[in-house]
């Protein structure tokens, strides 16, 4: 595991559809408890519908590349750690990359040490296009010598008083249409086996669904942040 000061700042992009404001508990609880400078990427429904194409990656992208740079003046380490929820731990796992994507070149393994994701798409039978040329270009945790990359996963029940009515409805299709299988565990979207970045330290958390739609308990509930990010940091 690469050594990370956990009170680095921190950087986080959340997933398709999902506006920046319902991370703002997970960046106040980072503040907090760690003291460090947390920012969320600015983001809109508008701009998560853009991410279709490749342009729309590339102005989220740039928003993370803008903030970063920004974080990474007031770092003491000179270091940024990474969280994406969803779609967007799949993004960060491509600006972490050397290549040419869409005009630029990100290269934000040099400047960040630390990439946590919640409930991402990292393994799909039915990749889309954009998510596959990530899976091509950078398997697994491709940086590993540069970066500690965490994954997280959720097992949620769909017989449980935290599965909302949308979740029982829509997870076989989700999990069909990422892995062929509709009957796996996931956190009603994104099967844990999809989720588990392979070769990366990871937790899986039951009664975890993948955001408020799909359950009232996700990823960004305090009482499930106090749960992986103790892990994410190697305290547990």
């Amino acid at each position: 595991m690469q050594s990370v000061d956990p009170n680095q700042p921190v950087l986080i992009l959340g997933g398709f559809l999902i506006t920046d404001e319902a991370y703002s508990s997970l960046a106040s609880w980072i503040q907090n408890n760690q003291g460090s400078i947390v920012k969320v990427v600015p983001s809109s429904k508008f701009d998560w519908l853009l991410t279709s194409w490749a342009i729309g990656w590339r102005r989220l992208l740039d928003r993370v590349d803008a903030i970063v740079q920004d974080l990474q003046s007031r770092s003491h380490t000179g270091k940024v750690t990474l969280i994406g929820h969803s779609s967007g731990g799949v993004m960060l796992r491509l600006y972490l990359g050397e290549h040419p994507f869409s005009g630029r070149v990100y290269n934000g393994y040099k400047s960040c040490n630390r990439l946590i994701t919640l409930g991402s798409p990292h393994q799909a039978v039915r990749a889309t296009p954009l998510r596959s040329q990530v899976n091509t270009l950078y398997p697994a945790c491709f940086y590993s010598d540069h970066v500690d990359y965490f994954s997280t996963a959720g097992r949620l029940s769909l017989e449980s008083q935290n599965a909302s009515q949308f979740a029982r409805y829509t997870a076989a299709n989700s999990y069909r249409s990422i892995s062929d299988d509709p009957l796996l565990e996931g956190d009603g979207l994104v099967p844990v086996s999809s989720a588990l970045l392979t070769q990366s330290r990871n937790l899986v958390l039951n009664d975890t669904a993948h955001g408020g739609l799909f359950g009232a308990t996700w990823y960004g509930s305090i009482e499930r942040i106090e749960q992986w990010w103790p892990s994410a940091m190697g305290y547990a």
